[in-house]
């Protein structure tokens, strides 16, 4: 499945949730991620984050999913932070 994960977490747990997404997904602007992932590694993410998280400080996290990336049409405007390049 393809998914959008967005977090609103405290600034001394983002570097650690930063990371922690990075190792499943695309980063593609504060603290927003992309990309394809399995049900399985998705359920291992979020079990990871919430345990970095502190619910009653007011951290979340959003998950947009999508059974093909084809069915999302992104538009950027300004300045991409990282584009993704699927060349093989």
């Amino acid at each position: 499945m393809y998914i959008i994960l967005v977090y609103d977490i405290g600034e001394k747990r983002v570097g650690k949730m930063l990371k922690l997404c990075r190792r499943y997904l695309h980063w593609i602007q504060n603290s927003v991620f992309e990309g394809e992932i399995t049900e399985v590694k998705l359920k291992e993410l979020l079990h990871q984050a919430e345990e970095k998280m502190e619910k009653e400080e007011g951290d979340s996290i959003i998950v947009f999913k999508s059974q093909n990336e084809n069915w999302l049409e992104k538009m950027v405007i300004g300045k991409e932070k990282n584009v993704l390049d699927n060349i093989i």
